[in-house]
Order: C-alpha cells, then structure tokens, then sequence
C-alpha cells in the first residue's frame, strides 16, 4: 500500500524537488520507504507501506532493458498466478513483489492487461522511450487518483489532491458546483473536486498522457451492472457465495505482515472474520470495533467475537475527542465527506494499527447484494399499486410528517425522480432556500439510469455502486485508514464475488422484510443465529444526540464561516439549528454538512 505522485511536462523547473514534497505530504500512505524518479519531461514519486516483498519490493521498479518504470498504489490479489503465467512464458524476474507483475503484465499485454488483475490499485507507468504515461484504476474505486489539467494538459496527479496543491503553479480556487452539489449527496458526486481543474479518475477507467505533445485520453475499461440468471438454482447458488468469498478472503489475507479485521457485530464483517478464522486453522485473528458514550455495538460485535474466539479490541469515543480531531480528519480527506461514521472509522483504524498492518473489512456487501433497507422501498410501493392516485396526492399535502407519507409522495414519482443514492440530504427545495446568488449547475444521474437495467431495486443498487460507493464508502475507508498507515481490504468487492453478485435474481437479494436474503442463508450455520438475522450496523454514530447541544463546537464554526456568509443563508441555517437544538426536528444530517463544509474552507483555503 502506497502513496503516488507525478509532475508533467518540460516546462516544470526543479520536478526532482517538487516530487519529493508532493510525496512527502503523503507519508501518512506510505511510512516505509520513499522512491522517485525524474527526467526532463516527468517525475514520479511514491511512499511505501510494505505489506508484500518487503526486503525487495522498493518502488519505482523498471522492466528488464530501462524502457518502462511503475509506481503503484495498492495490491493485486491474483499476482502469484499471473507472475507463474509468464515465468512459464520466460519473463525473468527481479523482485517478488505484485508491483513488478502489473508492469510486466503490461509489457506483455498493453493496457488491456488492466482488465486481468484482481485487485485494487491505482498505478502509472512511464514509457521512457515515447514519452507517454499510463494511469489505471480499479474496478471500483478502491483506490483513489487525481489529476490536474489546465485546458487539454494534465500537468499532476497524484493519490490525494494534497500533493497535487504542492505544485506552485497550481492556484487554488473552489469549485462551487462541488459544494453545491455536495449539499445534497453529503459528498462530491462530480468528476472535478472542490479544487478547479483537480479531477477524480472514475473507477474502471485509465488515463494515458502524451508528455510531449501536451495531451491525454481517458477510457473506460470495465463497468459493473446487473445481469439477473433467472435460471439459477438457490441452493446452488448459497454453496457459490460460500465458495466464492472463501476464495476472495483467503486471497485478500496474502500479506508479509499482520492481518485483522474490522467487526461491527453485523452480516458483512461477521462473515470476513468467520473465514478469515477459518483460514487461519488455530490461530486467534485480531479483530476491532468502534462505540461512542451513548451509543455502542460493542455487545453485537462481542456475539461474533466470543463465537470465534478472537483477540477482540473495543474502543469508545466521547464527544470532545471526536469534535477536537475533526479538522484532522477534514485535511486527510482532501474534499468534505458529510459522513459522521467516517469519524469512528479513524479511531477504530488508529486503534488496529498499534497491532496489525492490513485489516479486512465488508464494504460492498450492501451495494452488490442488496443490503440497504430503502431497497425494500419498490417492493413496498408495489403493495400501495390499488391506492387511488387521487388519494395518495391528498396524504401528501397533509402539512405535518407522518409515517407512510414518504411512500405515498414516492409511489406517485419515477425512481429517477427522488432516488439519488442512499444520502440525500438536503432536498431541492431546501437548496434553494439555503444557496444565494445564481446557482451552479445540478449533478444529474440521468445517464446512469439510462444505463441501469432490472427492477428499480436493483437500478437502486446500481446507482449506489456508481455513486454512494466509491465518493462515500471507499473514500471513507481509504482515507480514514490511510491517515493511520493502515491497509483496508475489501473482499466483497474483489472482481470474483461482482462477478457472481451482478447474476442474482431479485428474489435471491430480498425477501419480506429482509435484505441480503441468500447471503443470510447462505452463511447459516457459519456466523452466530443472533448475527445472520441481525438488520444492519455499520459503525452508528450519535451525532444527533451531540448536536442537541447549544454550545456544541459545529455552532460556532458554522457561524463564524466566511464561505457559508457569503454563500448561504444564514437565517435559513439559524432555523436549522434551533429546530435541532430544541427538539423540534433532527437536523443532524443536515448540520452536520455544513459543519464539515466550513472545517474544509478554514483547512484548505482560509
């Protein structure tokens, strides 16, 4: 696991300097070592966390003859049969390390190599002889990349956008479309970031760069959408999920240094460690969780702990710890993440990093088998199909809020008409209220709904995987984990298990009341009764509770920000604050937003 980052063009003076800042301000992503590499037209740079080959796995790594150099970020999990497919091909190599099989895989194959690796990753290859850089990254997003570009020119990149403002060329300038798009998904949805011309790469796509001509070209090289088998036998297909996330966590248990797993007490991170124990025969595997003063899953993770035998850790957080590392934890995101569970995420990592270097965890188990409970939400409305129109547009007018009335107002709309992911917050109506001035152009998901296929349960599913997952889930997890030198694996995103997720028909996802149903089933017997039939943890966060609090710190910095007085209303907000404070409404989702948007401007740009 590593850090990244690259300067482009000539025309850049001192890029030996230069990348050695941009690395240095990541050395949280990679304490180990450094490497580098510079020429008159790039320089590379990289930070080392060292979890395979750690004697000889030194970055950046050449080819045999010089032509081609790698710096890479991440691990491929398939890297020991693809570096036997071509040791039987007669490749030699130099390390032992899955860096050197990306590049040699490259050599061998070009970029559609990609495609063939199992893994997460973001990485850059130099080819010295034509001048052209190749950056890929994963399926998913696991792994974050950025790049800034000025007109058709990408002049840096790097894994966090922090590296990137070390250029001194750059000059910083917020994109307000971000912010205001953030104000309804509680993160960044667009491609460009809350810095102008810094871009994310999408998941599942490369970007090649012409250092000489001055140019570049982004493709895309795979996309995850759902092909329902509707053949498939249940049975059968509960011995392939077994099956299939053995192989997945066994793979993602390959490391030279200590592994351990993250244990919220729920489905996912029960069956990680389950066959994470299971793997590992007689030895106790290290596992984790996170609770807060008033609000704990220590009992639910305890119930799979016990049942394994684990070397069990639980820490708990009390408000003035958790507000005091905030603008911490805002710098390391490089961008607002509005997720308060990302907070608790951070001290659980801090917490396992004093004891192991790689920690498995179950993001993605929701989005690819249906995890989340507003998927039930189509399947609910289906029961409302012999309801008068007229009667449901009249429970919607009713002027107080009461249960039921968001499925009417739902039933009488598209799904592409109120369904943005799992975190709308602000509505359109209150950002209209709450933004002054003209407003920026609003994100549409109208092409991924063109795209998505099936039930509207499951384009709920796919909208999440292209949206929810990789700017909140995978941001979170990288990020958080990352600010504490640790690896985070996820074996429920590894390319296998999609593979398998994307053919389940929908009544092998939910059924009744009951999300994940043949995950369930299929790990009856494996995980604990009380776990398997348990509804969804995660790490909950008391945030609401903390926020009843007049003097609570978020008041004060919401009040004091220059960004939200000159770009917001501030009576609007005030509303937002009293109806929260004084128990009329819970406004913590939407406080909390605001919260974390003025912490980024005081950390970024004041």
């Amino acid at each position: 696991m590593c850090g990244i980052a690259g300067v482009l063009g000539a025309q850049t003076t001192k890029k030996r300097d230069l990348i050695e800042k941009m690395t240095e301000v990541i050395r949280h992503r990679g304490p180990d070592q450094d490497g580098f590499f510079h020429d008159e037209h790039v320089a590379l740079g990289m930070r080392r966390l060292s979890i395979i080959d750690i004697s000889s796995g030194k970055q950046p790594i050449e080819n045999a003859d010089g032509s081609l150099l790698i710096v890479f970020n991440g691990e491929i999990y398939n890297y020991k049969e693809l570096r036997a497919e071509l040791l039987a091909e007669g490749r030699i190599f130099k390390t032992h390390s899955d860096t050197e099989v990306i590049l040699q895989m490259y050599e061998a194959y070009g970029p559609k190599s990609v495609s063939r690796l199992r893994g997460m990753f973001a990485f850059s290859i130099y080819d010295k002889e034509t001048g052209k850089v190749f950056i890929a990254r994963d399926f998913f997003g696991i792994k974050p990349l950025y790049y800034w570009k000025e007109g058709n020119e990408v002049k840096a990149f790097g894994s966090e956008i922090k590296s990137i403002l070390e250029h001194p060329e750059y000059k910083k300038e917020i994109n307000h479309e971000a912010v205001f798009n953030y104000l309804r998904f509680q993160y960044n949805p667009i491609k460009e970031t809350f810095f102008k011309h810094i871009f994310a790469l999408p998941p599942g796509h490369t970007l090649t760069i012409d250092t000489r001509k001055g140019t570049h070209q982004i493709e895309q090289y795979w996309d995850f959408n759902f092909e329902p088998d509707s053949e498939r036998d249940f049975e059968q297909t509960k011995k392939e999920i077994v099956d299939t996330l053995r192989d997945s966590v066994a793979h993602h248990m390959i490391s030279d240094v200590p592994v351990g797993s993250f244990l919220s007490g729920g489905v996912d991170s029960s069956i990680i460690a389950v066959l994470m124990q299971e793997i590992s025969g007689e030895k106790k595997n290290k596992t984790f969780t996170v609770g807060f003063d008033v609000l704990t899953e220590g009992k639910e993770a305890a119930t799979t702990s016990d049942f394994l035998g684990t070397d069990h850790t639980e820490i708990t957080i009390d408000p003035k710890t958790y507000f005091d590392v905030l603008p911490k934890l805002v710098w390391h995101f490089d961008e607002p993440v509005a997720d308060p569970s990302a907070i608790g995420l951070y001290f659980v990592a801090k917490e396992a990093r004093k004891k192991v270097t790689v920690v498995l965890s179950g993001e993605g188990a929701d989005e690819l088998f249906g995890g989340y409970n507003i998927y039930l939400q189509p399947l609910d409305q289906q029961k409302l199909s012999w309801v008068p129109t007229w009667f449901l547009r009249v429970l919607t007018q009713i002027p107080f809020q009461f249960w039921g009335k968001n499925h009417a107002r739902r039933a009488l709309q598209k799904l592409e008409d109120w369904y943005i992911g799992n975190a709308s917050i602000f509505t359109d109506e209150q950002i209209n209220k709450l933004w002054k001035g003209v407003r920026p152009e609003k994100y549409s998901l109208a092409p991924l709904y063109e795209k998505a296929t099936g039930s509207d349960s499951a384009k709920m599913q796919y909208i999440d995987i292209h949206t929810w997952l990789v700017g909140d889930i995978l941001a979170k997890a990288d990020k958080m984990t990352m600010a504490n030198s640790l690896e985070l694996r996820v074996p429920f995103l590894d390319i296998e298990v999609a593979k398998l997720a994307r053919t389940l028909p929908d009544p092998f996802k939910w059924k009744g009341s009951t999300t994940k149903h043949i995950l369930r089933e299929a790990f009856k017997g494996i995980i604990p009764e009380e776990t398997r039939h348990r509804r969804k943890l995660g790490f909950p966060t008391p945030i609401r509770t903390w926020l009843r609090d007049p003097m609570c710190p978020a008041y004060k910095a919401i009040r004091e920000s220059e960004y939200i007085k000159e770009h917001l209303d501030t009576f609007f907000i005030e509303g937002l604050i009293s109806d929260h404070t004084e128990n009329r409404k819970d406004n913590a989702r939407h406080i909390y937003i605001l919260y974390m948007l003025a912490l980024w401007y005081n950390v970024y740009i004041k």
